[in-house]
């Protein structure tokens, strides 16, 4: 091990539960991906104690130790370092939702390629800006040539997707690259440019252009995984080295051809048909939603099974808004949040991290700023999400695509280069609206929460003047039947450490969510397992059901009411399958928490922890010092 990250390392391990709790390790561009034995092992408070640490956060099936940019280092030490068991036998592999494996497929299989597609869309965005200064032009060679250099990622995506996938799924990432060449040999490829019919064994073959795609390769890869893995019980040792890739490349060549490829194939045309939809009738929204939302979909690590939905359109239609223009937008926004903070703290850790985390997050990597400074502080989260929102409107109306893939910061506005000329003029008006709000917005509020909350002798006429929320002393009841246990009990390190604020949680008996208070609906997920509510005199809160539950895409929940409804305390606004829910191996527990409770404010619980409580008992004591 280097003398550079030993010490790092070794206390990473100690923290982690020990070598023998590692049951797999994987790594994104910041973050260190632990799967674990035993997650009650790992001593997160330890963790984040760690220097080089920026944070530890425990979510969908995953212990995500945040360290930076140089995470590839760290984690090429660490694995150097290991010896890993992989076994992943029935008796002792975690039960997970089937939606829980597939997004953590998806997410493992385009994680290692990521910067290959990032930088041939990098290098297509060389190539506009060459075109534009008049150093190439179309019709030279070079221009052909360079275009092919960016366009090779994407042709031989299959490939690349096959020998990931089979890394992920346990089997041969080589016969893998075999069966994606299949797809992609020049003989077939001339099969299907003749026109006639193609038939195997009498089978009908439907013929595919598989170069680009996505679902085909991944179908596949996924038979292949039994079918190797069967191959590989019943065939001696002795002869396993021939008879298994030659049986698999043969059964599982032929089931690709014949089935799995068109079927991948047709589902790739009803995505198209989505796309095309989506774009006549709302593409103004996906941006929008996208910018908005983007922070949260990073910290539950939920952006990644978007990508084959990305790379499916920019395939198929030859732009792509789908992830490009939100996230650029996002991560600009949360960057500038960060170094505004950096400018308005006087703690020098502080000021370092939101410093180094703002300026990453400017060139498209946002993790550090996002959990090293605005999740922690919260309203620049708050401040960040409202400006990207603002930019993303404005991109969505505007129809702001870009032409090829690849980061996602500053380096990447040149992807938006292309015939339109309008396009990049409406992604700079889009960036210019979100570094403004977000830059005013933050500053506006690094005044309140960076010098101190409100004096308790300042009038609430004063604190209104000045834009101040100042909380009057409010009983909250209790929004669900069931158990009150505290909030650092809770298994999601987000809830559990009050980054999002102070609350209590519950472990449900029934079903059914009430508003706790008179008040209006400030927002209520497209997922209906989580609702903000503010009530007439300024109390916000959050009540989110269960964890992770946002993997459920709202089946099992029922909402009856929307954004900026009135409600009355007793009013039920969702509800929910508790057993449905659990049976997808999702805990229950739920979060009820005061996200605007000043910090000189007490909240104090009226039932005792562990404690049954009934639908009209009071639950929360709001005191405002």
């Amino acid at each position: 091990m280097s003398d550079k990250y030993s010490a790092l390392i070794s206390d990473l391990i100690k923290g982690i539960g020990g070598e023998s709790n590692i049951k797999d390790l994987n790594h994104c561009q910041t973050r260190l991906r632990f799967v674990l034995n035993n997650y009650d092992a790992a001593d997160v408070e330890y963790i984040n104690s760690i220097a080089g640490v920026i944070r530890v956060v425990i979510s969908g099936g995953q212990c995500q130790i945040v360290i930076g940019t140089h995470v590839k280092e760290v984690y090429d030490e660490l694995s150097r370092s290991l010896n890993i068991s992989t076994n992943t036998d029935n008796d002792t592999e975690e039960k997970s939702s089937v939606i829980s494996r597939v997004i953590d497929f998806v997410s493992g299989t385009f994680s290692p390629i990521i910067p290959a597609i990032a930088g041939a869309g990098m290098v297509k965005a060389l190539l506009a800006l060459l075109l534009m200064f008049g150093v190439v032009s179309r019709d030279e060679q070079s221009y052909y040539l360079i275009n092919m250099m960016s366009d090779a990622v994407f042709y031989f995506l299959p490939i690349l997707l096959a020998f990931s996938a089979a890394q992920k799924m346990k089997c041969s990432p080589l016969i893998a690259a075999v069966l994606g060449g299949i797809l992609l040999h020049p003989s077939f490829v001339a099969l299907k440019n003749a026109g006639d019919p193609v038939e195997l064994f009498n089978m009908p073959i439907r013929m595919v252009s598989y170069g680009a795609s996505v679902i085909p390769i991944l179908l596949i890869v996924w038979l292949q995984s039994f079918v190797e893995g069967f191959l590989n019980k019943i065939i001696p040792n002795s002869i396993k080295i021939v008879f298994v890739p030659m049986l698999t490349i043969f059964i599982v060549g032929i089931a690709g051809l014949t089935v799995l490829g068109p079927l991948g194939g047709y589902i790739g045309d009803y995505i198209v048909v989505g796309f095309n939809a989506m774009q006549s009738y709302g593409s103004w929204m996906i941006v929008f939603v996208m910018a908005t939302l983007w922070p949260i979909l990073v910290m539950f690590g939920i952006h990644h099974s978007i990508v084959p939905l990305s790379l499916a359109q920019i395939t198929t239609m030859g732009v792509e808004n789908i992830i490009g223009p939100g996230a650029l937008l996002a991560n600009i926004a949360h960057g500038v949040a960060a170094l505004v903070v950096s400018r308005r703290v006087s703690d020098s850790k502080t000021k370092q991290i939101a410093n180094s985390g703002g300026i990453t997050a400017l060139m498209g990597i946002t993790e550090p700023a996002l959990y090293g400074i605005n999740l922690p502080k919260k309203y620049p989260l708050v401040t960040g999400m409202i400006g990207a929102a603002c930019g993303g409107l404005y991109a969505g109306f505007g129809d702001v695509y870009r032409y090829a893939t690849g980061a996602s910061g500053i380096p990447a506005v040149p992807l938006y280069i292309g015939e339109n000329v309008w396009n990049l003029y409406n992604i700079l008006i889009a960036l210019a609206i979100t570094v403004v709000v977000t830059a005013v917005l933050t500053y506006l509020a690094t005044l309140r929460y960076e010098k101190g909350a409100p004096q308790a002798d300042v009038s609430h006429d004063e604190a209104e003047k000045s834009g101040e929320a100042l909380l009057r002393e409010e009983l909250v009841r209790s929004p669900m039947q069931g158990k009150v246990i505290p909030l650092s009990d809770v298994k999601d390190e987000v809830f559990a450490s009050e980054m999002l604020g102070k609350g209590i949680a519950i472990e449900p008996t029934e079903g059914k969510v009430v508003a706790p208070f008179d008040g209006t609906v400030v927002s209520i997920l497209p997922s209906k397992h989580a609702v903000c509510l503010q009530s007439d005199t300024g109390t916000e809160l959050l009540i989110h059901v269960g964890l992770d539950t946002v993997s459920l895409g709202g089946e099992h929940f029922e909402a009856y009411v929307s954004e900026g409804n009135q409600v009355k305390a007793g009013e039920t606004l969702i509800t929910c399958d508790l057993e449905a829910i659990a049976a997808h191996g999702l805990s229950l527990q739920t979060p009820v928490i005061v996200t605007n409770l000043a910090t000189t404010a007490q909240l104090d619980c009226l039932v005792s922890e562990q404690s049954s409580t009934n639908i009209n008992d009071e639950l929360i004591f709001v005191n405002q010092s």
